[in-house]
Protein backbone atom coordinates (compact mmCIF):
# COMPACT_ATOMS: atom_id res chain seq x y z
CA UNK A 1 0.00 0.00 0.00
CA UNK A 2 1.18 3.64 -0.45
CA UNK A 3 1.74 5.21 2.51
CA UNK A 4 2.94 9.18 2.43
CA UNK A 5 5.75 10.16 3.84
CA UNK A 6 4.58 13.16 5.08
CA UNK A 7 2.61 11.45 7.47
CA UNK A 8 5.66 9.66 9.05
CA UNK A 9 7.34 12.93 9.80
CA UNK A 10 6.15 16.81 10.71
CA UNK A 11 7.01 18.79 7.62
CA UNK A 12 5.17 22.00 7.04
CA UNK A 13 3.77 22.26 3.73
CA UNK A 14 4.65 25.88 2.86
CA UNK A 15 8.24 26.44 2.03
CA UNK A 16 10.94 27.66 4.28
CA UNK A 17 12.58 30.44 2.45
CA UNK A 18 15.64 32.38 3.70
CA UNK A 19 15.53 35.92 4.83
CA UNK A 20 17.59 38.02 3.16
CA UNK A 21 19.05 38.89 6.37
CA UNK A 22 19.95 35.42 7.07
CA UNK A 23 21.96 35.47 3.56
CA UNK A 24 25.09 35.89 4.85
CA UNK A 25 25.20 32.69 6.96
CA UNK A 26 24.02 30.53 4.01
CA UNK A 27 27.53 28.36 2.61
CA UNK A 28 29.07 31.11 0.17
CA UNK A 29 27.75 30.44 -3.53
CA UNK A 30 28.92 32.94 -6.21
CA UNK A 31 25.65 32.73 -8.77
CA UNK A 32 27.39 32.33 -12.28
CA UNK A 33 23.92 32.61 -14.40
CA UNK A 34 20.50 32.50 -13.11
CA UNK A 35 21.06 28.70 -11.60
CA UNK A 36 19.85 29.80 -8.10
CA UNK A 37 15.98 30.75 -10.02
CA UNK A 38 16.49 27.39 -12.16
CA UNK A 39 16.69 25.24 -8.67
CA UNK A 40 13.70 27.17 -7.01
CA UNK A 41 11.42 26.97 -9.83
CA UNK A 42 12.44 23.29 -10.08
CA UNK A 43 11.78 23.45 -6.43
CA UNK A 44 8.66 24.32 -6.69
CA UNK A 45 7.09 22.34 -9.02
CA UNK A 46 8.88 19.18 -7.77
CA UNK A 47 11.19 18.73 -10.47
CA UNK A 48 13.74 16.42 -10.27
CA UNK A 49 17.23 18.69 -10.95
CA UNK A 50 20.46 17.03 -12.79
CA UNK A 51 23.61 19.09 -12.66
CA UNK A 52 26.44 18.48 -15.40
CA UNK A 53 29.69 20.26 -15.06
CA UNK A 54 33.85 19.22 -14.30
CA UNK A 55 34.97 17.99 -10.73
CA UNK A 56 35.35 20.83 -8.40
CA UNK A 57 33.51 23.63 -10.39
CA UNK A 58 30.95 24.51 -7.07
CA UNK A 59 27.79 21.91 -8.07
CA UNK A 60 28.11 20.66 -4.45
CA UNK A 61 28.74 23.85 -3.02
CA UNK A 62 25.74 25.05 -4.68
CA UNK A 63 23.16 22.30 -3.92
CA UNK A 64 24.18 22.63 0.14
CA UNK A 65 23.58 26.74 -0.70
CA UNK A 66 19.68 26.07 -2.21
CA UNK A 67 19.36 23.79 0.46
CA UNK A 68 20.01 26.39 3.46
CA UNK A 69 18.50 29.46 1.14
CA UNK A 70 15.56 27.11 1.10
CA UNK A 71 15.25 25.70 4.74
CA UNK A 72 15.38 22.07 4.01
CA UNK A 73 17.42 19.31 5.19
CA UNK A 74 20.30 18.07 2.97
CA UNK A 75 21.26 14.25 2.25
CA UNK A 76 24.78 14.07 0.09
CA UNK A 77 25.93 11.03 -0.98
CA UNK A 78 29.21 10.51 -2.47
CA UNK A 79 28.58 7.98 -5.74
CA UNK A 80 30.92 5.12 -6.16
CA UNK A 81 31.38 1.84 -7.66
CA UNK A 82 30.00 -0.26 -4.79
CA UNK A 83 27.10 1.80 -3.72
CA UNK A 84 23.89 -0.23 -4.34
CA UNK A 85 20.49 0.72 -4.30
CA UNK A 86 20.33 -0.76 -0.75
CA UNK A 87 22.58 1.75 0.32
CA UNK A 88 20.37 4.34 -0.89
CA UNK A 89 16.76 2.90 0.40
CA UNK A 90 18.15 0.80 3.36
CA UNK A 91 18.22 -2.84 4.63
CA UNK A 92 17.84 -4.72 7.47
CA UNK A 93 20.85 -5.08 10.55
CA UNK A 94 21.36 -7.06 13.75
CA UNK A 95 21.21 -4.67 16.37
CA UNK A 96 21.36 -6.17 20.44
CA UNK A 97 20.27 -9.76 18.97
CA UNK A 98 17.45 -8.34 16.83
CA UNK A 99 16.50 -7.51 13.14
CA UNK A 100 15.64 -4.14 12.51
CA UNK A 101 15.22 -2.31 8.85
CA UNK A 102 17.62 0.49 9.08
CA UNK A 103 16.51 3.93 6.42
CA UNK A 104 19.27 4.61 3.91
CA UNK A 105 20.05 8.32 3.22
CA UNK A 106 17.55 8.25 0.14
CA UNK A 107 14.68 6.90 2.22
CA UNK A 108 15.59 9.34 5.00
CA UNK A 109 15.15 12.25 2.64
CA UNK A 110 11.77 11.20 1.30
CA UNK A 111 10.24 10.76 4.46
CA UNK A 112 11.74 14.10 6.31
CA UNK A 113 10.51 15.68 2.72
CA UNK A 114 14.32 16.69 2.48
CA UNK A 115 16.75 16.72 -0.27
CA UNK A 116 18.44 14.30 -1.43
CA UNK A 117 21.66 15.06 -3.66
CA UNK A 118 23.44 11.59 -5.55
CA UNK A 119 27.17 13.30 -6.83
CA UNK A 120 28.25 11.57 -9.70
CA UNK A 121 25.43 9.27 -9.60
CA UNK A 122 26.85 7.57 -12.63
CA UNK A 123 29.16 5.81 -10.90
CA UNK A 124 26.74 3.75 -8.78
CA UNK A 125 25.59 0.34 -9.39
CA UNK A 126 22.96 0.25 -12.73
CA UNK A 127 20.34 -1.12 -10.06
CA UNK A 128 19.99 2.53 -8.46
CA UNK A 129 19.22 4.05 -11.14
CA UNK A 130 15.67 1.34 -11.20
CA UNK A 131 15.61 3.18 -7.33
CA UNK A 132 14.80 6.25 -8.80
CA UNK A 133 12.83 5.85 -12.00
CA UNK A 134 9.72 6.11 -9.51
CA UNK A 135 11.20 9.24 -7.95
CA UNK A 136 11.31 11.06 -11.24
CA UNK A 137 8.05 10.59 -12.49
CA UNK A 138 4.61 11.73 -12.07
CA UNK A 139 4.53 9.14 -9.36
CA UNK A 140 7.07 10.77 -7.24
CA UNK A 141 6.71 7.32 -4.90
CA UNK A 142 9.55 5.16 -3.44
CA UNK A 143 8.90 1.66 -3.54
CA UNK A 144 10.64 -0.33 -0.41
CA UNK A 145 10.23 -4.49 -1.36
CA UNK A 146 11.90 -5.92 1.50
CA UNK A 147 9.85 -3.78 4.14
CA UNK A 148 6.53 -3.72 1.77
CA UNK A 149 6.04 0.09 1.97
CA UNK A 150 5.99 2.19 -1.36
CA UNK A 151 6.57 5.88 0.26
CA UNK A 152 4.83 8.83 -1.44
CA UNK A 153 7.57 11.86 -1.29
CA UNK A 154 5.82 15.09 -0.09
CA UNK A 155 6.06 18.15 -1.43
CA UNK A 156 9.01 19.15 0.15
CA UNK A 157 10.95 16.16 -1.58
CA UNK A 158 13.81 17.10 -4.30
CA UNK A 159 15.69 14.65 -5.90
CA UNK A 160 19.12 16.41 -7.15
CA UNK A 161 21.81 14.11 -9.01
CA UNK A 162 25.16 15.11 -10.81
CA UNK A 163 27.77 13.88 -13.00
CA UNK A 164 30.64 14.83 -15.23
CA UNK A 165 30.04 14.37 -18.60
CA UNK A 166 33.59 15.51 -20.10
CA UNK A 167 35.48 12.70 -17.39
CA UNK A 168 32.71 9.66 -18.10
CA UNK A 169 33.63 7.07 -20.61
CA UNK A 170 30.40 5.60 -22.62
CA UNK A 171 30.27 2.29 -20.05
CA UNK A 172 29.85 5.17 -17.34
CA UNK A 173 26.66 7.84 -18.83
CA UNK A 174 23.62 8.27 -18.04
CA UNK A 175 21.38 6.87 -20.25
CA UNK A 176 19.03 9.36 -22.38
CA UNK A 177 15.43 7.44 -20.65
CA UNK A 178 17.44 8.44 -17.47
CA UNK A 179 18.92 12.21 -18.45
CA UNK A 180 15.06 12.86 -19.68
CA UNK A 181 13.65 12.11 -16.44
CA UNK A 182 15.16 15.47 -14.59
CA UNK A 183 15.54 19.21 -16.26
CA UNK A 184 19.27 20.03 -15.72
CA UNK A 185 21.82 22.91 -15.61
CA UNK A 186 25.27 22.68 -16.98
CA UNK A 187 28.08 24.16 -15.20
CA UNK A 188 31.40 25.96 -16.05
CA UNK A 189 34.14 27.39 -14.45
CA UNK A 190 33.41 31.02 -13.98
CA UNK A 191 35.28 33.67 -15.84
CA UNK A 192 38.46 35.06 -14.54
CA UNK A 193 37.10 37.80 -12.87
CA UNK A 194 34.31 35.87 -10.99
CA UNK A 195 36.77 33.28 -10.13
CA UNK A 196 39.29 35.14 -8.56
CA UNK A 197 36.62 36.87 -5.92
CA UNK A 198 35.20 33.18 -5.30
CA UNK A 199 38.84 32.23 -4.82
CA UNK A 200 39.81 35.23 -2.42
CA UNK A 201 36.57 35.00 -0.62
CA UNK A 202 37.09 31.22 0.05
CA UNK A 203 40.48 31.69 0.82
CA UNK A 204 41.13 34.57 2.75
CA UNK A 205 44.11 35.54 -0.23
CA UNK A 206 43.80 39.23 -1.46
CA UNK A 207 42.05 39.39 -4.98
CA UNK A 208 45.93 40.45 -6.41
CA UNK A 209 47.77 37.67 -5.38
CA UNK A 210 45.03 35.18 -6.66
CA UNK A 211 44.48 36.67 -10.13
CA UNK A 212 47.77 34.77 -11.23
CA UNK A 213 46.47 31.83 -9.65
CA UNK A 214 43.04 31.98 -11.85
CA UNK A 215 45.46 32.93 -14.96
CA UNK A 216 47.64 29.41 -14.12
CA UNK A 217 44.55 27.66 -13.57
CA UNK A 218 42.78 28.59 -16.93
CA UNK A 219 46.30 28.19 -18.76
CA UNK A 220 46.33 24.77 -17.12
CA UNK A 221 42.92 24.10 -18.15
CA UNK A 222 43.46 24.31 -21.84
CA UNK A 223 46.01 20.94 -21.73
CA UNK A 224 42.95 19.13 -20.29
CA UNK A 225 42.54 16.59 -23.47
CA UNK A 226 46.15 16.68 -24.06
CA UNK A 227 48.38 15.60 -21.55
CA UNK A 228 45.39 15.67 -19.04
CA UNK A 229 42.36 14.28 -18.26
CA UNK A 230 40.84 17.16 -16.16
CA UNK A 231 42.21 20.42 -15.67
CA UNK A 232 42.44 22.62 -12.17
CA UNK A 233 39.53 23.15 -10.48
CA UNK A 234 38.01 25.89 -8.39
CA UNK A 235 38.62 23.52 -5.07
CA UNK A 236 42.29 23.43 -5.96
CA UNK A 237 42.57 27.31 -6.79
CA UNK A 238 41.17 27.79 -2.99
CA UNK A 239 43.29 25.05 -1.76
CA UNK A 240 46.58 26.53 -3.41
CA UNK A 241 45.20 30.18 -2.32
CA UNK A 242 44.97 28.97 1.07
CA UNK A 243 48.38 27.35 1.36
CA UNK A 244 49.60 30.95 0.23
CA UNK A 245 47.54 32.78 2.58
CA UNK A 246 48.58 29.77 5.79
CA UNK A 247 52.80 30.80 4.36
CA UNK A 248 54.14 28.15 2.07
CA UNK A 249 55.79 30.13 -0.74
CA UNK A 250 53.97 30.10 -4.23
CA UNK A 251 55.72 27.57 -5.89
CA UNK A 252 55.58 25.35 -2.70
CA UNK A 253 51.37 25.72 -3.15
CA UNK A 254 51.50 25.43 -6.65
CA UNK A 255 52.94 22.06 -7.01
CA UNK A 256 51.70 20.91 -3.85
CA UNK A 257 47.79 21.64 -5.18
CA UNK A 258 47.86 22.60 -8.76
CA UNK A 259 50.07 20.49 -10.42
CA UNK A 260 50.89 17.09 -7.95
CA UNK A 261 46.87 16.17 -8.07
CA UNK A 262 46.77 16.16 -11.79
CA UNK A 263 49.04 13.71 -12.82
CA UNK A 264 52.07 10.94 -11.90
CA UNK A 265 53.94 11.34 -15.06
CA UNK A 266 57.40 12.93 -14.63
CA UNK A 267 56.93 14.35 -18.40
CA UNK A 268 53.76 15.61 -17.82
CA UNK A 269 54.87 17.20 -14.43
CA UNK A 270 57.68 19.06 -16.02
CA UNK A 271 55.36 20.21 -18.54
CA UNK A 272 52.87 21.74 -16.19
CA UNK A 273 55.67 23.30 -14.40
CA UNK A 274 57.10 25.09 -17.27
CA UNK A 275 53.55 26.12 -18.24
CA UNK A 276 53.43 27.54 -14.73
CA UNK A 277 56.80 29.22 -15.27
CA UNK A 278 55.57 30.80 -18.64
CA UNK A 279 52.15 31.90 -17.17
CA UNK A 280 53.33 33.41 -13.79
CA UNK A 281 56.96 34.73 -15.56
Amino acid sequence: MIRSAATLAAVPADIDRTADSDVASLPFYQPIGDECALFEHAYDHRLPLLLKGPTGCGKTRFVAHMAAKLGRPLYTVSCHDDLTAADLTGRYLLKGGDTVWTDGPLTRAVREGAICYLDEVVEARKDVTVVLHPLTDDRRILPLERTGETLEAPPDFMLVVSYNPGYQNILKSLKPSTRQRFVAIEFGFPEPEVETAIVAQESGLDHDRVAPLVRLGNALRALKGQDLEEGVSTRLLVYCAALIRSGLSRDEAILASMIEPLTDDPEVKAALLRTADFTLG
